[in-house]
């Protein structure tokens, strides 16, 4: 089971796809659209429910969580570098820096909730919930909860960056890290 605190404040944010999930997975980062974030970023941990795109097996449910390094403001186009004439492309995005994905000993599943996008939840409760309902705070907790976001809205964390992407400008690096995550044993150094 994961080591993590009972009071830690986590925020559950949507995976898209599996492309994101390759992102978080090997270059340790998630976006956020600003225009649709939550009001707090700076927490303990990120949970990722993973939507419809995960196939059958996958789908409607937290399998992992990482733990929150820092964020930074930037544009999708400096995020995604091979999507530069994408419709959103010069909209800004949070882009978190997270540490290694955790698998959860057991997954969170949907139940009636198919529809996620934030929830800000706390440790003890992600690691005893068996339904995303579960990770709902209430009552005395939820005051708690609020206070812990209101501090941290409060603090201002320096970010830097821990690892230098640079390397991912031409879009042909991100395909062959995607490719090799997918097909390990498919390499072959000339097709690159």
């Amino acid at each position: 089971m994961p080591q993590i605190p009972s009071n830690a404040l986590i925020l559950v944010g949507l995976l898209p796809g599996v492309r994101d999930f390759d992102i978080a997975r090997m270059l340790g980062w998630y976006r956020i659209p600003l225009k649709t974030a939550p009001k707090i970023v700076d927490v303990d941990y990120l949970a990722f429910y993973q939507g419809a795109n995960f196939g059958k097996d996958h789908c409607w449910r937290i399998e992992y969580i990482a733990e929150y390094r820092g964020n930074e403001l930037t544009t999708r186009r400096e995020l995604l570098k091979d999507e530069q004439d994408h419709p959103r492309a010069g909209e800004e995005y949070y882009k978190i820096q997270i540490g290694p994905l955790i698998g959860l000993d057991k997954p969170v599943l949907s139940g009636s909730w198919k529809r996620v996008t934030f929830i800000y939840t706390t440790g003890d409760r992600l690691l005893d919930a068996q339904v995303v309902n579960d990770l709902v705070v209430r009552s005395e907790d939820r005051e708690v909860l609020w206070k812990s976001l209101r501090d941290r809205g409060r603090q201002s964390r320096i970010y830097q960056a821990q690892n230098d992407t640079q390397f991912l400008e031409d879009p042909g690096v991100l395909d062959l890290l995607f490719d090799l995550a997918r097909n390990p044993n498919s390499f072959d150094p000339d097709n690159y």
